[in-house]
């Protein structure tokens, strides 16, 4: 029975330190994902432009347009993703037989990936409500539970969960470099005997941001651009249609925007889940 309390504590530890740093990283990165996702779908073609727009017709506070979603769903989402990373880490090491101090970065990479599963489930409807607030723009704009009566009235559940697919293939590979990245960067900036420092926190957890974008932009261009559509429309006809309007080039717009909030936002992101961590350790 200690044992099962034990592995009880450690997941609810990892879920709550998780949901806060959801938190943090909403907070911080929020304005740069909708720029993001404005450019992605086509409304602008310059950032700079984007926020002009934005503020001259929403105010300061129209760059956290469509930011319920993401507080709902993120929260739970990065609960959930660090969960199954600590879950992923006991199924590897149960595979191989090593202890967590001895995983290479394929061990680390594929704990990564196996987060991304049960993240999905959360991520995928939430992001597709964001990206549809997101694309919104003036007074007329819809609040979060028109747009879901909206997607629901066209597409049934269906609707909702549009971009599943693509948002498992996204954050498959990306949670493999982001988790992957931040314990290599962390283990090299840290100093043993001593605990880890906030710069070394922020600094490994900024980097990991950065490196899962680097590797999975496309595919997310691919998700936002076929989570915009109220039509049903496949992986591989919002492909070619994005390749036609611009080649490879296509796949990247906004690719500045989410470069910038990626390295605050995961930096805060893994601040918060170190901070809580270390004091729900000291509480239980």
């Amino acid at each position: 029975m200690d044992d099962v309390d034990s592995a009880l504590v450690d997941n609810v530890k990892s879920f709550t330190a998780g949901g806060f740093g959801g938190i943090c990283a909403v907070v911080t990165g929020h304005p740069f994902d909708l720029v993001k996702v404005r450019l992605q779908t086509g409304l602008y073609n310059s950032a700079v432009q984007c926020v002009k727009d934005t503020i001259a017709k929403d105010g300061p506070l129209g760059l956290y347009r469509g930011v319920l979603p993401p507080l709902l769903g993120v929260t739970p989402m990065f609960a959930v993703s660090f969960w199954g990373y600590d879950v992923g880490k006991k199924l590897v090491g149960n595979f191989t037989g090593k202890d967590v101090k001895q995983f290479t970065i394929a061990d680390i990479s594929t704990a990564g990936f196996i987060s991304a599963i049960p993240t999905t489930l959360v991520a995928a409807p939430f992001e597709r409500v964001k990206v549809m607030m997101q694309i919104q723009e003036g007074t007329k704009s819809k609040g979060m539970a028109a747009v879901v009566a909206e997607m629901y009235r066209t597409g049934g559940i269906r609707s909702i969960f549009k971009g599943s697919v693509a948002t498992l293939a996204r954050d498959g590979p990306g949670s493999a470099l982001y988790f992957a990245t931040y314990e290599y960067l962390k283990e090299k900036l840290s100093t043993p005997g001593k605990d880890l420092s906030i710069l070394a926190i922020m600094t490994a957890g900024g980097f990991a941001g950065v490196s899962m974008w680097l590797g999975v932009f496309p595919i997310d261009t691919i998700k936002s651009t076929q989570q915009s559509s109220n039509t049903p429309i496949s992986i591989t006809q919002v492909t070619k249609n994005i390749y036609a309007k611009g080649g490879i080039k296509a796949f990247f717009p906004g690719v500045g925007p989410a470069l910038l909030r990626s390295f605050p936002a995961n930096a805060a992101t893994f601040l918060g889940v170190e901070v809580a961590k270390n004091a729900l350790n000291k509480a239980f």
